[in-house]
């Protein structure tokens, strides 16, 4: 049976196998977040969308909380073709949002 996108994703995450684009370390800076606070979202979170229109590849988006578990984070990656993870973005959900 094929892994889930979530269970690869995590993988990803529990090996240090990822990567963060400037653009990612800037906004989650920006939403006060830390690194762990991103890992914690991935590892407990859930891939609410994916995106496949985009030529660089397939885009999952992924929420779930910070390590206090209050603040709910979205992450927005894809699997690189170097096979490690790339996260794209990060931000904080808001109502609106969510």
């Amino acid at each position: 049976m094929p892994r889930s996108d979530i269970d690869r994703i995590r993988e990803k995450i529990r090996l240090r196998q990822y990567d963060m684009s400037a653009y990612a370390m800037e906004e989650m800076a920006e939403d006060m977040l830390t690194i762990l606070d991103v890992e914690e979202a991935v590892l407990r979170g859930q891939v609410i969308r994916v995106e496949k229109d985009d030529p660089r590849g397939t885009k999952y988006i992924v929420v779930g909380t910070a390590l206090a578990q209050e603040t709910p984070v979205g992450i927005v990656g894809r699997f690189a073709s170097n096979g490690r993870y790339l996260i794209i973005t990060v931000y904080e959900v808001t109502e609106a949002q969510g």
